[in-house]
């Protein structure tokens, strides 16, 4: 499986402790050189350019071929390459937070999922005690609506 990630989705996996989940779920992830600089970036929290610094195997660097598309232009740089990435490898899911992103990289036939999306898989398969991760991503600056929140607790049969 092919997954294309942007910047988002792994500094707030990397901010929880929980971005072994990458690999449990898709096994390989794949990032636009833009992305892996944006990682590295001296504004990022330390601990995401300590990890950037020295990816997992599991984690691969690839430079996007394609020239840069008008039609992006709305978005950062990260995820403008993550979406041209994504279609150049044919990937079969593009990690992505943003929503102006992810409406587009949907608009040109890309499967996207985001960090909630993640949580909800690997909830799903026993991974992660979930209380105990959305309580970690709330100490973040990462926002979701209550209400997904508490409508992924039900899911899983946790009430607060």
């Amino acid at each position: 499986m092919i997954v294309v990630s942007d910047t988002s989705v792994l500094c707030y996996l990397v901010l929880i402790d929980q971005i072994h989940l990458l690999e449990h779920l898709y096994g390989q992830i794949v990032i636009p050189t833009v992305v892996r600089d944006e990682l590295l970036h001296p504004v990022a929290p330390s601990v995401v350019g300590v990890w950037a610094s020295n990816f997992p195997a599991w984690v691969s660097v690839r430079e996007t071929q394609s020239q840069p598309d008008e039609a992006l232009a709305v978005l950062d740089r990260g995820e403008q390459s993550a979406i041209l990435l994504a279609e150049e490898l044919q990937a079969e899911l593009i990690l992505m937070d943003e929503r102006r992103g992810r409406q587009l990289a949907r608009s040109r036939g890309l499967r996207v999922t985001g960090l909630v999306g993640i949580l909800d898989d690997a909830a799903g398969a026993g991974l992660i005690n979930l209380p105990e991760v959305l309580a970690a991503l709330q100490t973040t600056r990462f926002w979701v609506s209550p209400r997904i929140l508490q409508t992924l607790l039900e899911k899983y049969e946790y009430h607060r």
